[in-house]
């Protein structure tokens, strides 16, 4: 039995199906389920939808706003701020098209029909767009952090949240530069981000000592945009100390800790550690005087300036439990300098300058130098950090390696190096 015949079948008895009783829809079921062999349930639908010709189907009108895509020119313009932005979530990609607006339209000489068509994309349309060119990385970050025994008693755990009700609560953390090997000295990153605004400071030291990283906290505290009322830190010997313990009690900072081995306690540090360090300078090892003066003119030049006036981020406001899923709801994305402005708690002299300065600045331009600055920054790195010394390699006689090789056949060792305190004495 065709196709055809079965459509016709369905066309003739479609209106006494539904006229009919239920006594009687189901004899006219029955029926067409052994003439034309259908499924029963199959059958129904059929019946109950009327979809009797594939040819004579209705056009099923799609529920919602249509919607869009981007293609062509401004599928390339999005491309280039995306790569330039250096590959932002879509929900603040969103708020950076509407804030890089004035140097798109410099850069691209986009015309007002197709600003108003970038401008009004949704996230949704964002991630479909960039998806055939989204990449990930998939990295795993070791910390090496080490407990400070002393002072313990006199710093307080913070085992609840902040009193945040404006700018001035931070967190601090350090990152390691050691590569595969955390032997001799090497660059640490010491980062500062605050709980309200999200402001991010950074510098770099060389090794972990405690007067480096408390000169690094207090040249950071000098270029925040607001007075530092509370630093919290992990259980570090570089901020368990009494160098930053006085500091704080002098300057009357609230010096707190988090719980040994809680990471989640110090969640809005960790979360800065990957996005403004571990994702730039990556895992490579730098043990220099040079790689920290480099670093540190990245970090309080144009890195303090991209990610502090022109990247946008989001807080979260709440988590809601919905069975055994969680919902995280979070707040529309502003920059920090946005966010300090809106406080109405910053730095009077500081923050006007900080926004002219934004005015001024070219964001392409920005992400340029950053660009620069890392290669110089990668090059510096040591990518091999070898176990043993050249000088400790012992030269031995011919009879001695005819023993060793002897040693070998007879334990199946394929070699045995010998150090120079491994060497046998007479």
């Amino acid at each position: 039995m065709d196709k055809r015949f079965r459509m016709t079948y369905l066309a003739r008895i479609y209106q006494r199906y539904q006229k009919a009783r239920k006594a009687l829809k189901t004899k006219i079921l029955n029926e067409l389920c052994k003439v034309c062999r259908y499924n029963r349930k199959y059958a129904i639908r059929k019946l109950a939808a009327g979809l009797f010709d594939d040819s004579t189907r209705p056009a099923t009108k799609l529920r919602g706003h249509p919607r869009k895509r981007l293609t062509g020119r401004l599928l390339e313009v999005l491309k280039a701020v995306w790569e330039r932005a250096h590959f932002p979530w879509s929900v603040r990609l969103k708020v950076m098209l509407r804030l890089w607006q004035p140097w798109i339209r410099k850069r691209f000489g986009l015309t007002p029909a197709e600003e108003k068509i970038l401008v009004s994309v949704s996230p949704s349309t964002i991630d479909r767009a960039l998806r055939p060119h989204r990449r990930k990385f998939k990295r795993r970050l070791y910390g090496l952090t080490k407990p400070g025994r002393l002072l313990k008693h006199q710093i307080p755990i913070r085992t609840e949240h902040y009193p945040v009700d404006g700018p001035g609560w931070a967190e601090t953390d350090t990152v390691s530069h050691s590569g595969n090997c955390a032997e001799g000295d090497f660059v640490n990153s010491v980062n500062l981000t605050d709980i309200d605004c999200q402001w991010v400071e950074t510098r770099a030291v060389l090794g972990k000592g405690e007067a480096a990283v408390f000169r690094a906290l207090q040249d950071m505290r000098q270029t925040l945009p607001f007075a530092l009322l509370g630093l919290d830190s992990d259980n570090g010997g570089e901020f368990i100390n009494h160098h930053l313990v006085r500091w704080c009690t002098a300057e009357k900072i609230e010096f707190t800790r988090s719980r040994p081995y809680k990471k989640d306690d110090n969640a809005h540090i960790e979360q800065k550690n990957w996005t403004h360090v571990r994702k730039l300078i990556g895992y490579d090892r730098y043990e220099t005087a040079q790689a920290v003066d480099v670093m540190n003119d990245l970090y309080k030049n144009e890195l303090r300036l991209w990610m502090n006036l022109f990247q946008p981020s989001v807080r979260l406001l709440k988590t809601v439990r919905r069975g055994s899923r969680l919902k995280r709801v979070y707040d529309a994305p502003q920059t920090p300098l946005d966010r300090l402005i809106a406080s109405g708690k910053g730095d009077r002299l500081k923050i006007p300058h900080l926004k002219t300065l934004r005015e001024r600045t070219d964001p392409f331009d920005l992400s340029e130098a950053i660009d620069l600055k890392l290669r110089r920054i990668w090059k510096l790195a040591r990518h091999r950090f070898p176990t043993t010394k050249p000088s400790d390699a012992v030269q031995l006689s011919a009879e001695d390696k005819q023993a060793i090789q002897k040693i070998s056949k007879i334990f199946g060792v394929k070699s045995v190096r010998l150090r120079r305190k491994d060497k046998p004495t007479a």
